[in-house]
């Protein structure tokens, strides 16, 4: 090999593994099309499967290790440019086997790493979809494989309040997980309902309908709506779900607020929900009380006032208190 001068230059391609291998960019597919080698790890390698399926010719490597790897790059591309098709596993080891390759020469060959797909927003989500496929299936974890939605349920609501509390206690980190908590609780019963003979559906169908509602009650921004301030997309959206459940009583206007909420949650759904439909008098006849309820509630309707969720609010005076009660058995002085 030469050591003052190189013909050819190194391109690394690598893909998202979320997005199919021939998706690749018009740069990615150029750099692999003008090379003069393209070399692959194996024939069932997803980007090598969708180079060759192009109609290009890919030297396979088998089970080289990455010091012999680097090795053969860099010796190839003392005559022509050459390309390695990023393998599913990354890799391990090439960047610095290749990087102790290059340092060895006096003029080494140009190397870059060409970027063929990115992950779309949300891509992870297909990997925790697969996870939870894993979890499921035979040979996964057995807890998993029997639970059932009326198993789960309790959960839903546990994790529920505990990003009510990460809210409360604006902690970036802390929400953030409790979110894929959630997330989990979804993709979990979306599972389990997959699995039914009858009548099942799947997070995609979940996903779906989702999407279509999101649409179907954003007219001013999917169509020809005209709601332009925060109080006109709110009645908008009563009447097109008014219009979506016509079942409803129409003139109630606490349809649909689960019973099962707890009192405080029910509560402020109340004052909300009668406070736009003009019943806040009914609300105030019941906060006139001189018992510990109507005491109770009327915090709530100066919560709503205040733009403050009561829920929220509780949370932190509690966490507060934890805190407190901390600090006090660290230093019984306190």
């Amino acid at each position: 090999m030469s050591a003052d001068m190189n013909a050819g230059s190194i391109g690394l391609v690598v893909v998202s593994p979320r997005v199919p291998a021939g998706l690749m960019t018009r740069d990615a597919w150029s750099r692999i099309e003008s090379a003069g080698l393209v070399l692959g790890r194996d024939a069932e390698e997803p980007l090598v499967e969708a180079v060759t399926e192009a109609g290009l010719e890919v030297k396979l490597v088998a089970d080289v290790t990455a010091p012999d790897l680097a090795r053969r790059l860099v010796d190839a591309a003392d005559e022509q440019d050459v390309v390695w098709l990023g393998s599913s596993d990354a890799d391990p080891g090439l960047t610095d086997a290749l990087a102790g390759e290059l340092t060895r020469l006096d003029s080494p060959p140009p190397v870059e790493v060409v970027v063929g797909s990115w992950d779309a927003p949300g891509a992870r989500l297909l990997d925790a979809v697969a996870v939870m496929d894993t979890l499921r299936s035979p040979g996964g974890c057995p807890w998993d494989a029997k639970q059932t939605h009326a198993s789960l349920a309790p959960y839903l609501v546990e994790e529920a309040f505990e990003v009510v509390e990460a809210i409360g206690e604006q902690d970036s980190s802390h929400l953030e997980e409790e979110l894929g908590d959630v997330l989990l609780q979804v993709l979990f019963h979306a599972r389990v309902a997959s699995e039914r003979a009858d009548e099942g559906f799947d997070i995609d169908a979940v996903a779906g309908r989702l999407v279509d509602k999101l649409v179907r009650r954003h007219p001013h921004v999917f169509a020809d709506g005209a709601a332009s301030s925060p109080e006109e997309v709110e009645a908008e959206w009563a009447r097109i779900k008014a219009d979506e459940k016509p079942e409803r009583d129409a003139d109630d206007p606490l349809a649909g607020v689960p019973t099962g909420l707890p009192p405080l949650e029910r509560a402020t759904k109340y004052v909300s929900r009668l406070t736009k439909a003009g019943h806040g008098d009914l609300v105030a006849d019941v906060t006139s009380g001189d018992s510990l309820g109507p005491a109770l509630l009327d915090l709530v309707v100066q919560a709503r006032e205040l733009g403050v969720d009561p829920s929220v609010a509780l949370a932190t005076a509690l966490s507060d208190l934890d805190a407190r009660v901390g600090a006090r058995r660290s230093d019984p002085s306190t």
